[in-house]
């Protein structure tokens, strides 16, 4: 039987949901992006809503993105993106052969997820729950703080971890779903922090190599491309405010 996936995320952001759609998009491999459905055909927010917290049919998830995988008649969920990554990197020859490498590749791919929680944290930084103009001065402290410290401090890991790598790729010497992932970060922090970005990536030449190769993929140049990619917007993790866009520098 055909394996057939099933991507639950909210249909009118990118946000985590973008890391595993790459990695459908980039190895050509057929899936439902339900929120994005109709919802006379099963889509738009209820159908996300509809399996937070434990909640609807089989293992209990807390919250997007959520995957649903079915083969061999089961259905079977699960979540946090980046498990959903790995799952799907090395399901899809996009992940470092072996247990140890693919242990190194995840580790990889849960430090973007750590750094997109920063970058989260630099528009939300007292609380989740809050509307961003409820903290908006916090937010400019936070982020002061992010792009005269820590970013800089992410990109020259990344940089090294590239220099100690083949100079090109993340892990492996060949292409990986963490290339794909560390794509879709530096396309997040360029989009939301654009001074600091420019700046601090003059010093990585390498990390600016990968973005660009990454986006002349045969496949993932096409879903840039395409209407399937959602833009960046003010209701996702990477989020472009005026008076966040600090200059890295006094």
């Amino acid at each position: 039987m055909a394996t057939t996936y099933e991507l639950l995320y909210w249909p009118v952001l990118p946000g985590r949901g973008e890391f595993p759609r790459l990695i459908f998009e980039d190895a050509g491999v057929a899936y439902v992006d339900v929120g994005r459905l109709p919802e006379e055909q099963g889509g738009g927010f209820e159908a996300i809503r509809g399996g937070m917290g434990g909640q609807g049919e089989g293992f209990p998830v807390f919250a997007p993105p959520m995957l649903i995988v079915e083969e061999d008649g089961r259905r079977e969920r699960i979540a946090q993106m980046p498990n959903i990554c790995h799952f799907l990197g090395v399901r899809f020859g996009l992940a470092p052969e072996g247990a140890l490498a693919q242990a190194q590749a995840l580790t990889l791919m849960l430090t973007v997820a750590d750094v997109t929680t920063e970058l989260h944290d630099c528009h939300h930084p007292l609380g989740k729950g809050l509307y961003y103009e409820d903290q908006k001065e916090a937010a400019v402290e936070h982020t002061t703080a992010f792009v005269r410290g820590r970013l800089p401090r992410w990109l020259r890991y990344f940089e090294a971890v590239l220099e100690r790598g083949d100079g090109a790729h993340c892990i492996g010497g060949r292409h990986s779903y963490v290339d794909l992932a560390l794509f879709q970060l530096l396309e997040g922090i360029a989009w939301a922090l654009p001074t600091a970005f420019a700046h601090h990536m003059a010093d990585a030449p390498k990390l600016a190599a990968l973005r660009e190769r990454v986006a002349k993929r045969e496949r993932v140049a096409a879903y840039l491309a395409s209407p399937r990619r959602l833009a960046f917007n003010e209701h996702g993790i990477f989020r472009r405010y005026p008076e966040l866009d600090i200059a890295p520098e006094d």
